[in-house]
């Protein structure tokens, strides 16, 4: 009877994949879990630890190792490997019918589900490679002049500014970096950085979602809402946002939002989620150029002939897995984490927050600072006497470890962790 309903459940995990192409067998993913306790079925009501607990064993990782730096790159759960071990399996089968055709349908199946998830046309997503090219592609595309400007704040991923000054900066375009607040109190605080750096000369903010050094969620909509009344367009890098707590793009309002699947989405990686706004659309040019460049359609922004097409179908696979735990349910999960983690050293002065507090400004990835303490030392300790992977940050000032808490963390795991900080801080 066990048996039975840990299959039920992990079924239900996957549930949408079916019909896209032949499905290996996910009993065998059930034994192979060793799980021997009751499981519950898949309730969205359900928030006990014995159901995340259940969805942490759908990833594998390697003996002894703790992972809190999702915020680098995500893992794939079992049935989304699986899936895409399929894909890659039916596709070397028939090259030819399935590279050029013979998924056509199937890749449009992806599209909307990503369009759903994100709340948007799925004549506004096109399936690129990772953020990175994302952001080539939206600062390639402008034909921006001498004395025009562009906004990047100084958090900025070397990936969101790279762009900017390959293609715009060494044409004369001036990049403007405003400096961000580490710990801001209000969203106010954010958007008057912007406000302070537009001038008559601006032409785009292209901005995080979230920031890469500690976590700190930049306010896309209302930033967007002021740049839009003076003509400026918005671009978001949302490598940390996606997946992590529910998007809802249109309400954003930004202009063009990318964002690599394969960290909060859990997709296989070398897969992105590329959004345009329908009106915005005119503004982006391809960087690739092939047979079909001139399809008027988003499509033409993913045309690279010759592709990965089983990863692109995975990530069809891992948008399931995400929808049928349930976005809310993550973005709830994802705060309840947060919230647990910072009540357990909270009142120890061995510690201090570099993330803003308010739930406006921050969610599951969080760094903390162990007082008088080298975080390269944190690190490696955590890493070799523990098992615990994190990143170190130390730019800006931090000196902290940066902690992810993705779905497959549970409380357990962050008692251990505390734990090991504790012992640490001595």
């Amino acid at each position: 009877m066990k048996n039975n309903r840990r299959r039920s459940f992990v079924k239900q995990l996957v549930a949408g994949i079916t019909g896209v192409t032949l499905l290996p067998s996910y009993t065998a993913t059930a034994s192979n879990s060793n799980d021997k306790n009751a499981v519950p079925s898949l309730d969205h009501s359900d928030d006990s630890e014995v159901f995340w607990e259940t969805v942490k064993k759908q990833f594998v990782f390697a003996d002894g190792l703790h992972y809190f730096n999702n915020a680098s790159l995500g893992p794939s759960p079992i049935p989304v490997q699986e899936a895409t071990n399929t894909f890659r399996a039916t596709l070397d089968a028939f090259p030819s019918k399935y590279m050029w055709g013979g998924w056509s349908d199937k890749k449009e199946v992806v599209r909307q589900k990503v369009a759903d998830l994100f709340s948007v046309s799925k004549e506004e997503i096109a399936i690129t490679h990772n953020t990175t090219e994302g952001m080539n592609l939206i600062a390639r595309s402008f034909d921006l002049q001498l004395g025009d400007e562009v906004i990047l704040a100084d958090h900025e991923h070397h990936s969101g500014t790279i762009p900017w000054k390959v293609w715009q900066e060494s044409k004369g375009v001036q990049l403007v970096r405003p400096v961000l607040p580490i710990l801001p109190e209000t969203v106010e605080d954010i958007v008057a950085v912007y406000r302070n750096a537009i001038t008559p000369k601006t032409k785009v903010i292209s901005m995080c979602h979230i920031v890469n050094t500690n976590g700190m969620i930049l306010p896309v909509k209302e930033i967007s809402e002021m740049a839009h009344k003076r003509g400026i367009l918005v671009a978001v890098d949302g490598a940390q946002g996606s997946g992590m707590f529910s998007i809802d793009l249109h309400d954003l309002g930004c202009d063009f939002y990318t964002a690599s699947a394969h960290k909060w989405l859990f997709s296989p990686k070398g897969i992105s989620v590329f959004y345009a706004k329908q009106e915005s659309q005119q503004y982006l040019k391809p960087l690739v150029v092939a047979y079909g460049h001139d399809d008027t359609s988003i499509r033409r922004l993913e045309n690279y002939n010759t592709r990965n097409l089983p990863e692109y179908l995975g990530l069809g696979a891992a948008i399931d897995f995400h929808t049928n735990i349930g976005k809310e349910k993550i973005t709830q999960r994802s705060y309840e984490l947060k919230h647990y983690f910072k009540n357990k050293l909270k009142d120890n002065p061995a510690f201090k927050f570099r993330t803003p507090a308010h739930d406006n400004l921050s969610c599951a990835i969080q760094t903390v600072e162990i007082v008088s303490t080298n975080v390269q030392d944190v690190k490696k300790q955590l890493s070799e006497k523990y098992g615990i992977d994190t990143r170190p940050m130390s730019t800006f000032g931090l000196n902290g470890v940066r902690i992810s808490f993705a779905i497959f963390i549970t409380k357990k795991d962050i008692d251990y962790l505390v734990k090991a900080l504790e012992e640490i801080a001595g």
